[in-house]
């Protein structure tokens, strides 16, 4: 005869509770917070990497397929750089984008130390990153990576990851990547508690949620890939009260998903309008939004020693932005409803402002993005947060936005927000950010600043009122 079935507890409140202790330990066991950076600066000093420009006739095992002109590794594996056909009522465009349908792996493991969540925290080299290293989640691998497509080494602790034991796992869900640059790339965000022993190899160290916060302060110290699975972990608390309840929250985010009229396809890169190549570089006709170029890795301290890749370069920076506001006391961010070309779902909610501003100065002030020019004359007593992050460096080369979170008021946002936005709790956006395809990967950053206790919150009130 069987064991009878046994109920289990379905809230999450004992994870988020554990993590809120950790956000509010600022000292670890392993490496004090303000060594980090020092330490960051070993590894990259260490590991001799040298990222170069090059022609594209110098990738190694890359090359343009004859028929369509995609750019495409000779084992299959990795990526391409297609190009991509948005039509939309209002406009349309053709781009480069790249294709990688393969699902990757970020993890993070916890473990308790003295009774507090530690998170194991990797010294990671990517070519795109400006500052080459920087503090990364425990896994970071696509399956190409993780499978040795590459002929390399394993990838250290990827066995936690691959076959966890389910009531171990704190957080695991899918979720999309920039959909400006990446055609329907999606990755497991995985955070996996352990208990037992673990070998600490010399790029990593055990770090609080506390520590962590305290580097999210700092300039390309915490890596997209690690800001993407905190965000998307229960440790912002739920509000009792916002602007909208949850139901209505969903029901106008379906609507605003619903109502889009967008027609996308891939089609032959070298068929794609408004865009030219030469040996170095695929660009816009016009100079503005990107560019495909090629770089050289030497002397990496990865998987493999050194490869070639095709890789993207914005610019020029961009600015990520929240508008902020308290209700009643209770802290909302005013999120927009955002189309991209490379989303498998059409749009997810994505931060106030999200641009590269100089793609717009050719234009009035009335056809640039919505608060464009609110967040970039912002006064500095508003400004409860900004710090320079880059994207991810493995795909992207420089790729730097400044990400703010600035408290406005009735006059510049007001309480009943445009077609397209809505005033969310940090509680409300974690809670969809629990979930695949709600939140992008820049409001995910933003979502791991305010759940963490990142952002310096609780000095104004310049946008105070009560709720309805």
């Amino acid at each position: 005869m069987s064991a009878p079935a046994q109920l289990i507890p379905r809230s999450t409140a004992g994870v988020a509770d554990r993590m809120a202790l950790s956000a509010a330990t600022a000292t670890g066991v392993h490496i004090d917070t303000g060594e980090v950076p020092a330490w960051l600066a070993r590894h990259r000093h260490g590991c001799g990497t040298q990222v170069r420009r090059i022609d594209f006739a110098e990738l190694d095992h890359w090359s343009f397929a004859a028929d369509s002109g995609n750019l495409h590794h000779s084992s299959g594996k990795f990526f391409t750089i297609e190009g991509l056909h948005v039509v939309r009522p209002e406009a349309q465009w053709q781009q480069p984008i790249i294709v990688q349908p393969e699902i990757g792996i970020l993890g993070i493991l916890a473990k308790e130390f003295d009774g507090v969540l530690h998170f194991l925290m990797q010294a990671k080299m990517e070519p795109g990153n400006p500052n080459l290293v920087q503090l990364s989640p425990t896994v970071q691998a696509t399956r190409s990576n993780y499978t040795k497509a590459h002929g390399g080494a394993e990838v250290r602790y990827l066995e936690h990851f691959l076959d966890p034991d389910r009531e171990r796992v704190l957080t695991d869900v899918l979720q999309s990547e920039h959909g400006a640059w990446f055609y329907q790339k999606r990755n497991r965000n995985m955070i996996v508690e352990v208990d037992g022993d673990v070998p600490l190899h010399d790029e990593f160290c055990w770090l609080t949620l506390g520590q962590i916060v305290r580097l999210l302060r700092l300039d390309n110290i915490v890596n997209m890939d690690a800001r993407t699975v905190l965000a998307s972990a229960p440790t912002a608390p739920a509000e009792p009260q916002a602007l909208s309840s949850d139901a209505d929250l969903l029901a106008w985010f379906t609507g605003e998903r619903a109502r889009q009229d967008v027609h996308i396809r891939r089609m032959p890169l070298r068929e794609v309008a408004g865009w030219h190549s030469d040996e170095r570089a695929i660009s816009r006709d016009d100079g503005r939004f990107f560019k495909v170029v090629a770089v050289s890795v030497e002397g990496a301290g990865r998987e493999v020693r050194g490869w070639t890749q095709p890789i993207i370069e914005p610019v020029e920076a961009g600015i990520v932005a929240f508008a902020y506001r308290l209700f009643d006391g209770v802290p909302h961010v005013l999120v927009h409803a955002m189309v991209e070309g490379g989303f498998l779902d059409t749009l997810e909610l994505a931060p106030t402002v999200q641009c590269v501003p100089s793609n717009y100065a050719h234009l009035p002030a009335a056809q640039r993005p919505r608060y464009l020019d609110l967040m970039l004359g912002a006064p500095a007593e508003r400004i409860r947060y900004s710090t320079v992050h880059s994207e991810e460096g493995g795909r992207f080369l420089n790729a730097e936005s400044r990400y703010l979170i600035v408290e406005t008021d009735e006059d510049t946002t007001p309480a009943k927000a445009p077609p397209g936005y809505q005033w969310v709790t940090p509680g409300q956006l974690s809670w969809l950010a629990g979930h695949s395809r709600y939140i992008n990967v820049q409001a995910r950053t933003l979502l791991a600043v305010l759940s963490t206790g990142a952002a310096d919150l609780g000095r104004g009130t310049a946008g105070a009122r009560r709720l309805p």
